[in-house]
């Protein structure tokens, strides 16, 4: 393997692992479920982006064509933002209580909230 593709699959590597870990804590880290939802659907997303391009990498210069990563890759990206939103309807749905500092709560339908949560009308 040449040197600078060494140094391009380390990156990638890199790079990916540490989105992965950041979307790791925020999972664990975040106050409410609204706000917790943002770990594994943006960071961890690009982060096995990051790994599968470095995986692309390493297999093309051995060349062997492998298109198993790109298809991880795509079945990635289009399931994870659907999840996402599958999950959110689902805790509007169920009326899971968020925090004051989770913003966007103003979008929220007022049949949505919970009765205690509702701001009373002047």
């Amino acid at each position: 393997m040449q040197h600078w593709m060494e140094w391009a699959v380390a990156f990638f590597l890199l790079l990916g692992g540490s989105f992965v870990l950041i979307g790791s804590i925020g999972l664990s880290r975040m106050p409410d479920f609204f706000m917790r939802l943002h770990g594994p659907t943006k960071a961890t997303t690009l982060g096995m982006g990051g790994i599968l391009l470095g995986s692309i990498f390493f297999f093309s210069v051995s060349g062997d064509v492998s298109v198993h990563e790109l298809l991880i890759t795509i079945f990635l990206l289009i399931t994870a933002p659907i999840s996402a939103h599958m999950l959110i309807k689902t805790a509007l749905h169920h009326k899971l209580k968020a925090i004051q500092k989770t913003t966007g709560l103003v979008n929220i339908h007022p049949a949505q909230q919970k009765q205690h949560d509702r701001q009373p009308k002047p």
